[in-house]
């Protein structure tokens, strides 16, 4: 089953991919490894939900904001790649959580993305993770995540 047989069967559609809006490349190929810069829990309108963690949202509502995070992406990743299937791994992500400096539980939002990219990846999916907090994210935005992945030519 492809990636993309397992985004229609689970009801997922990918958003377009989030135009960069500083002065940066939204991906970098470097020999067979992409580097996607870091994303964040953008709607389709544009806009994020704002929070901070230990403050102002819960868990639950980050890890919703990281699996966000995590579909768009692979809407990067599909715009720079034309088909998910040339993902032969992700290699690493980095998720920063907007948290107050007493929270603890970054690893239970970040798995919002993690869990996503299994059930969209399968075993490829599967990757090395730090999660972090940070003292803001920029649109105070819950979470950001960037990515490394292995693909094929």
């Amino acid at each position: 089953m492809t990636p993309e047989d397992r985004l229609k069967a689970l009801g997922i559609t990918l958003p377009v991919a989030p135009v960069p809006v500083a002065n940066y490349v939204p991906t970098r190929l470097a020999g067979n490894l992409l580097y996607i810069s870091g994303q964040g829990p953008k709607r389709a309108d544009g806009t994020y939900k704002h929070g901070r963690l230990g403050r102002d949202m819960s868990v639950e509502e980050a890890y919703q904001e990281a699996r966000l995070t995590g579909l768009n992406l692979l809407a990067v990743a599909k715009a720079a790649l034309g088909d998910l299937s040339r993902i032969e791994a992700v290699v690493k992500l980095l998720g920063m959580v907007n948290a107050e400096p007493d929270f603890s539980d970054h690893p239970k939002v970040i798995n919002g993305c993690s869990d996503l990219l299994v059930e969209v990846l399968g075993e490829a999916g599967r990757h090395a993770r730090s999660a972090v907090g940070m003292g803001s994210l920029p649109n105070r935005m819950a979470v950001e995540i960037e990515a490394i992945l292995l693909v094929r030519p």
